[in-house]
C-alpha cells in the first residue's frame, strides 16, 4: 500500500504543476479554471455562497479566489434584488471566451497524463480513480463537485 500512497501523492503534485503550466498560458491559476467554468455554466450567475457550496469550499475562500480573478474582467458582481447582503457573480463575455481554452487544457492534460493506452485500460483507470474519489468523499463527508 505504500506504493499506492506514494503514487497518489506524486500524481497529485505533478498534476497540479502540469495544470498550472497549462493554465498560465490563459492567465489563470489552478482553481480559477474551475470557478470560471462553473460560472459559465450559469449565465444568470451564482451567489458567492452557491459557488462555494458547488465546489466544496467556504464562502470566504471563494471570495478570496474571486478577488484574485477580478482583475481579469472575467466576471462582474450584481446585487441580488431580494437580499442586499448577497451579490451575484456573473461571467462576462471575456470570461466565457476562456472556457474553450480551459476545456482544451483539461483534455490535453488528461491525454498527456494517461498517454497511449488501450480503451480497456483507460476505462479500468477511470473506474479505479472514480471509486477512490467516492471513498475519499465518504471519508471527508463531502460531495465536492470540483475538478473537471
Amino acid at each position: 500500500m505504500m506504493r499506492v500512497n506514494r503514487a497518489l501523492n506524486k500524481m497529485g503534485q505533478l498534476y497540479r504543476a502540469a495544470k498550472a503550466r497549462k493554465l498560465a498560458a490563459l492567465g489563470l491559476h489552478p482553481g480559477q479554471d474551475v470557478l470560471l467554468w462553473l460560472l459559465a455554466q450559469r449565465p444568470d450567475g451564482m451567489t458567492v455562497s452557491e459557488l462555494a457550496a458547488r465546489i466544496g469550499i467556504e464562502p470566504p475562500t471563494a471570495t478570496r479566489s474571486l478577488a484574485r480573478l477580478e482583475a481579469g474582467g472575467w466576471f462582474r458582481r450584481e446585487p441580488v434584488a431580494t437580499d442586499r447582503r448577497q451579490v451575484r457573480i456573473v461571467v462576462t463575455n471575456a470570461g466565457r471566451q476562456l472556457v474553450p481554452g480551459i476545456e482544451r487544457a483539461w483534455a490535453e492534460l488528461a491525454e498527456e497524463a494517461v498517454g497511449e493506452v488501450s480503451d480497456e485500460q483507460r476505462e479500468i483507470a477511470i473506474t479505479v480513480l472514480e471509486r477512490a474519489n467516492d471513498r475519499l468523499r465518504g471519508l471527508v463527508g463531502e460531495s465536492v463537485l470540483t475538478d473537471e
